[in-house]
């Protein structure tokens, strides 16, 4: 009865392909000091210099002085404080700051850190950080106050991402998405799964011990009934990404078609300016042009490639070629044709071979040029019955149908922007590689259980799920992980 739960930390502390993180914060730890620019730079009313480390109070001690208490220290101010005074350089007064204590640890970083907020502008701002590097301050890398946040346990690796994806959100699901996994519910469920997975590992530890006796301490009926949910968990998770991804990046929308159909028009239609250029020379758009836009809530991706054809020049058959690549990335097809041609029909086997080459991929066929003609609603008819598609009748020139066309690429991804409700939602691709990794694992360790293989067989696969589930929140890291994801951050967070 009281070997297990020695046996299970044994098995976590000696996995030897892991390095397992297990962070208890002393006053001794913090690392030399940091500043930065926590604030964007540039012309406000305000700017924040924030330092984190051990003797930062020191260094604030040297370049600060409080109004009306010439000897105020730093070291005997209680924790979230804000002091008014001023920093002063070689030269003299720099500036009038509030200066904003904590202490370890109870700060962001777990450190001492001071937050020194100053008038915002960028040669305040760069007197201040100069004043701070010259008394003993390093300048912070990207992430890094994140980074020590992380390193000292307050926070998982998970939610250390969450807190930049929350920063670079751009719709308001994908910022709540990001909340909630920086409160940590797909952390909660990573570690729920990860303990019962040491323990059924743990056992398995036992039984090799005593391989001699044949002793079986976990039956391989209730283990493969354990880890068949288990592994029904992390599918649901792997199935998840898919909607994350949208979330997070928007919806990835692709304007294809022949030249001059109106491929740039629309796109400077949607976006509400002039972004590509038009003319009437086919072949004028060479390569893709991206850009975004924000429609009930939904972020559009969109890509204005160039015009399907059998090109004449070098340049332009690279063009083509770089559109059918973003063709075959795409979330949604925005076919473009002039339906004012006689020989609109021509292009319908063009839009089923797209169907059935991207079936990934949902499709609009956008008549295009309405405007010339009488017989659109009977051209557009013929269209849907022969295509299978939705059509939407538009005239980019003009600006009609372009409001029902973007009522309808909103209707394709129905209940997108309530993704966010979701109690789960993988959104991060290295996330979802260690959760697809982690499942593939685990369907070895069910095959091996039902081919009666050997129990050291078993524990090895479940070693590497527990590894790759450990590689999302943190128990399990290398220095490499750790760079991929600090050096997206800005310097100052």
């Amino acid at each position: 009865m009281y070997r297990e739960p020695r046996q299970l930390l044994t098995l976590e502390n000696s996995l030897p392909s892991m390095s397992i993180m297990t962070t208890v914060f002393t006053q001794s730890e913090q690392a030399e000091p940091i500043a930065a620019l926590a604030t964007p730079l540039g012309i406000g009313a305000l700017a924040v210099v924030r330092m984190s480390g051990k003797g930062v109070f020191d260094i604030a001690q040297r370049v600060f002085r409080k109004k009306n208490n010439p000897s105020f220290l730093f070291s005997q101010s209680k924790g979230f404080r804000a002091h008014f005074g001023t920093v002063y350089d070689s030269e003299g007064l720099v500036d009038e700051v509030v200066a904003l204590t904590f202490r370890s640890p109870n700060s962001f970083t777990m450190e001492d850190m001071i937050e020194l907020s100053c008038h915002g502008g960028p040669v305040v701002v760069k007197h201040i950080l100069q004043v701070l590097l010259d008394e003993g301050c390093r300048l912070a890398e990207p992430g890094e106050f994140t980074r020590r946040a992380f390193l000292n346990g307050r926070i998982d690796l998970l939610q250390a991402e969450a807190i930049g994806e929350m920063i670079h959100a751009r719709t308001e699901s994908a910022f709540r998405t990001a909340v909630n996994q920086m409160q940590g519910t797909l952390s909660q469920r990573l570690d729920s799964m990860r303990e019962q997975l040491l323990r059924s590992c743990a056992l398995l530890e036992l039984e090799l011990d005593f391989s001699e006796e044949d002793v079986e301490f976990l039956s391989r009926d209730q283990l493969r009934q354990e880890l068949a949910v288990l592994h029904e968990e992390l599918r649901c998770l792997v199935d998840s990404y898919q909607h994350g991804r949208l979330l997070k990046e928007g919806v990835a929308t692709v304007i294809a078609g022949r030249p001059n159909a109106g491929k740039s028009t629309l796109l400077n239609m949607l976006l509400d300016e002039e972004r590509a250029i038009v003319s009437h020379m086919p072949g004028t758009t060479r390569d893709y042009i991206e850009e975004c836009f924000l429609y009930e809530k939904i972020m559009f991706r969109l890509t204005d490639t160039a015009g399907l054809r059998e090109g004449s020049e070098d340049i332009e058959h690279e063009g083509i070629r770089r559109s059918y690549k973003k063709i075959s990335e795409a979330d949604l097809i925005l076919y473009l044709l002039d339906i004012s041609s006689e020989e609109y029909l021509n292009e319908v086997s063009q839009i089923l071979g797209f169907l059935e080459r991207y079936s990934n991929a949902r499709m609009i066929v956008v008549a295009n040029k309405i405007d010339l003609i009488r017989e659109t609603p009977e051209r557009v008819q013929k269209l849907r019955e022969l295509t299978g598609c939705e059509v939407c009748g538009i005239s980019a020139a003009e600006g009609v149908g372009v409001d029902s066309l973007k009522l309808q690429m909103s209707s394709m991804v129905e209940g997108f922007d309530k993704l966010h409700e979701a109690s789960v939602l993988v959104t991060s691709l290295r996330h979802y590689e260690a959760l697809r990794n982690a499942s593939d694992a685990l369907e070895n360790a069910l095959e091996l259980i039902d081919s009666g293989s050997a129990t050291e067989l078993i524990a090895f696969e479940l070693r590497s799920v527990l590894e790759y589930v450990g590689e999302i929140t943190g128990k399990v890291v290398n220095e490499e992980i750790l760079n991929v994801v600090f050096d997206r951050f800005c310097i100052g967070k």
